[in-house]
């Protein structure tokens, strides 16, 4: 079974409006797509560029906030009411565009007391609002030298998390790049997490681009991750060395890795 590959439009074909950037994705042969913030956009260009195309919509960012360093904001015990509009958006956004789930990001906080309460209280809210829906939570972990001072930065807490909420709705996104730079395999990443990863990012690193090189071996992640079961979406979260066509080689080659006889 070919693995299904996933184009991040928040790295990919960056200077094109998003009804655009859908398009160049079917163009070049990718079976899905996701974004980061869709918000700057026409809600009803984006579902009919993705009706025209074809591709689903895997996936859209909470806002990251509208203060100097925002990078998301469930987790920040002075900013519930914004963290709850921004969920609320990325929901209506969602259901819109017939995204399939909504990624709330935490944001940039020192550990303090009421960070993680709050976290959790608002991915209930979210599950909670999505799932009304039919609409999935994501929560991601990042390494700390993209995200310095993040606060979801590992997958062992990440992991807790959804476990101890029990939503049906919520899962863990596992990127093997922020992987990698946290010093991980992350195949034995997604061992550890099993049923709750539910969607894969991938990227070269540590330099972020094309997932051909680097300190990741993807020909054999890949091949391990559906020897594991792995059924999703992959998505391509890297930054082209050039233009995004010129450096699709790996698409087609992966893909016939992947394939069973």
């Amino acid at each position: 079974m070919a693995l299904k590959i996933s184009a991040n439009l928040g790295f990919l074909w960056t200077g094109m409006s998003l009804p655009q950037a859908i398009e160049a994705a079917m163009r070049s042969g990718f079976d899905a797509v996701e974004c980061h913030w869709p918000y700057g956009e026409d809600m009803s260009a984006v579902r009919a560029a993705l009706d025209e195309a074809g591709l689903p919509m895997l996936s859209v960012n909470t806002s990251k906030g509208d203060r100097p360093g925002d990078f998301g904001l469930a987790a920040l015990p002075d900013r519930r009411e914004e963290a709850r509009a921004a969920i609320e958006q990325a929901v209506e956004w969602a259901s819109a565009i017939g995204a399939r789930n909504i990624h709330v990001m935490a944001g940039r906080i020192s550990r303090s007391r009421g960070s993680d309460a709050v976290f959790r209280d608002n991915l209930l809210y979210a599950c909670e609002l999505a799932g009304r829906h039919g609409i999935g939570v994501l929560i991601e972990p990042l390494n700390a030298f993209d995200s310095p001072g993040y606060f979801l930065d590992g997958f062992a807490p990440a992991g807790k998390i959804v476990e101890e909420l029990g939503q049906p709705n919520l899962g863990v996104m596992l990127d093997c790049y922020h992987a990698a730079r946290m010093g991980l395999d992350p195949l034995e990443v997604f061992a550890s997490l099993g049923s709750i990863v539910s969607h894969i990012q991938i990227a070269s690193s540590p330099d972020r681009s094309e997932p051909d090189h680097g300190d990741v071996d993807y020909d054999v992640l890949l091949s391990g991750l559906e020897a594991a079961g792995y059924s999703g979406f992959i998505g391509a979260e890297y930054r082209p060395r050039s233009s995004p066509e010129a450096g699709l080689a790996w698409l087609d080659r992966y893909r016939a890795l992947s394939t069973e006889p």
